[in-house]
């Protein structure tokens, strides 16, 4: 089944590269901005280490690498479909959103070795505050933002691939 389908990986790997980038933009925007705290590329680095600086570095880069993974996912999506337009993939990118939000989100406190929980407080080596819900514990403004850069993650998707 999955070889019948004709998956065009170099473009989807181009397109989700800088569909990631765009992304990763918005959301370094919002947290620039003051809108949010978060910041996915240390959420997933201080994961691995608690060294702050490194935490950055190896963050962005399994963000971009996942970003990119999961264009070939939409683009598989879009092959099994037949189908592949901005808006399909923007519908794709705010259900991804959503799942990242209510799903992934709340369970961070307990995969990340340095987070703190709402049952368990902050010790010295669980100083991040929890998420929680949408991600309203990075500001009112997280889930908006991320909503958004997970649309036109989807929309560039879907428009180029």
């Amino acid at each position: 089944m999955l070889l019948a389908l004709d998956l065009h990986v170099g473009e989807a790997l181009l397109w989700g590269l800088f569909a990631t980038g765009v992304l990763t933009l918005l959301m370094a925007l919002g947290q620039g901005m003051g809108w949010s705290r978060i910041s996915l590329p240390f959420m997933v680095g201080s994961m691995i280490t608690s060294h702050r600086g490194r935490a950055m570095g190896l963050g962005f880069t399994l963000h971009i690498a996942f970003g990119v993974g999961f264009a070939l996912l939409y683009a598989l999506v879009f092959e099994s479909w037949q189908w592949a337009t901005g808006w399909l993939g923007g519908l794709l990118g705010v259900f991804h959103g959503l799942f990242i939000l209510t799903v992934v989100m709340p369970m961070m406190p307990d995969l990340h070795p340095r987070m703190a929980s709402k049952h368990h407080g902050p010790t010295p080596t669980r100083q991040l505050e929890p998420p929680g819900f949408l991600g309203i514990n990075y500001g009112r403004s997280t889930p908006v933002i991320t909503l958004v850069a997970h649309f036109l993650y989807g929309v560039l998707l879907g428009a180029f691939y």
